[in-house]
């Protein structure tokens, strides 16, 4: 018989990928490192902001908050790097922390690797496969999972 978790599991995954398009469970909890809210890229219309130029014209045309909140530290080849103006390097904490931003609320989310960013070694967050390498790989060659693991046995 099918226990009430395996169950809940499987709703947990259908609707992760499926409904969410997702690929990832996020899993961890915030430690406060805060290199979150220092070197980063930011994205903006599915595009790493690259120029200063570019920047000042998207603080000015959109009006989402958290546009405020960053500064250019630097620029490499990659595009601008960004450090978060209400981040207190000394005492490692948001100053704005309850009224942050959506896109701080929700970091990290899995879409950072789309544009090959990962995360920090010292993130408590840490990203696992919704579905394992063997049930991807039995999809595409649409084969059961019992015939891959029979394969996996013979090496």
């Amino acid at each position: 018989m099918i226990s009430l978790k395996k169950i809940v599991k499987k709703i947990k995954k259908f609707y992760c990928l499926k409904i969410l398009k997702k690929k990832y469970f996020r899993t961890g909890k915030c430690l406060k490192c805060g290199c979150c809210c220092e070197n980063i890229y930011v994205r903006h219309n599915g595009q790493v902001i690259k120029t200063k130029e570019e920047f000042e014209e998207i603080k000015q045309n959109d009006s989402y908050s958290f546009y405020q909140y960053i500064s250019i530290v630097s620029q490499d080849d990659f595009g601008l790097i960004f450090e978060c103006n209400r981040f207190d390097k000394e005492k490692r904490i948001c100053t704005n922390h309850k009224k942050r931003p959506s896109i701080c609320r929700n970091y990290p989310s899995e879409e950072i690797f789309s544009f090959g960013a990962c995360l920090q070694e010292k993130c408590g967050f840490k990203f696992e496969p919704i579905e394992s390498f063997e049930e991807v790989f039995c999809k595409i060659c649409k084969k059961p999972i019992k015939e891959f693991e029979t394969l996996n046995e013979v090496d």
